[in-house]
Order: C-alpha cells, then sequence, then structure tokens
C-alpha cells in the first residue's frame, strides 16, 4: 500500500499552495494534501475538517494530532515511505504541520508561496517530528 500512497503523493507535486484547499492541480495546503491522497485510497474523507487559521506560529489547539490518532495508526521510531508526518514547527505547541515520506530522508509537503514539494528530511525537519502515524491498512 505504501506504494500506491507514495505514487497519488507524488501526483500532487506542483500543486500551487492554497490555505484549506484539497484540489489536485488547482491549490492546497499541507492538510489538503493528505485529504487528497486519502480520498484517492478510501473514496472520502473520514471526517469534516473544522475552520483552521493560516498562521502556523499561531498556537494551534492540537486537532491535527487528534484527527491523526483517530484515522490512522500511530507508529514508534523513524517514519518510513508511505507514513504521515506530523511537525510541530514552533516548540512547546501542538503539531500544525504534515507531510508524506516518499523514501528515506524524502517527504512531500505543501509549502506557503511554493506549493506541493518533496523536500529532504534534513535535521532540522527531524527536530520537528511531533508524530508518525501509516494509513489504516498500511
Amino acid at each position: 500500500m505504501s506504494g500506491k500512497i507514495i505514487a497519488e503523493a507524488r501526483r500532487w507535486l506542483g500543486t500551487p499552495y492554497r490555505h484549506r484547499a484539497a484540489t489536485r492541480g488547482a491549490g492546497c495546503d499541507c492538510l489538503g494534501l493528505v485529504r487528497g491522497v486519502w480520498r484517492e485510497l478510501y473514496g472520502r474523507e473520514p471526517q469534516a475538517v473544522p475552520p483552521y487559521g493560516a498562521d502556523w506560529r499561531a498556537a494551534g489547539d492540537g486537532g491535527l494530532e487528534r484527527a491523526a490518532r483517530r484515522h490512522m495508526v500511530a507508529v514508534e521510531g523513524q517514519p518510513l515511505p508511505g507514513h504521515l508526518v506530523l511537525f510541530a514547527l514552533v516548540r512547546h505547541r501542538p503539531p500544525r504541520h504534515c507531510a508524506i515520506m516518499v523514501e528515506a530522508g524524502r517527504f512531500i509537503h505543501a509549502q506557503e508561496q511554493v506549493g506541493v514539494v518533496e523536500a529532504d528530511l534534513t535535521e532540522a525537519w527531524q527536530r520537528r517530528i511531533a508524530g508518525v502515524f501509516a494509513f489504516p491498512g498500511q
């Protein structure tokens, strides 16, 4: 199944960044990317997404992590290809960013002003990992 997850995530490369959007080719944010991959895998999203702010610096309510724990499988250790990774971009705050691992040390995410890109899991990103999850059935 990780092959399907990776292939679908890569289909989103080049999609422009659009806050709260989830449409391949037209626009998405980091959660929209994951929502789109989920729809391709399972047919529909598991829940309605409540409103959320665009400012990743703002204090979050932990909703991203709660949703991941509700609908995905928590994984211990290093993320593997096909895993969802949550990032806490501000110390001591809940995660506000997510990405999909596509190979060892590489992930795909939606970045403001850039869009959906494949990036290296640098030491700076590794320090911000707040959770690793497998898609159901993975």
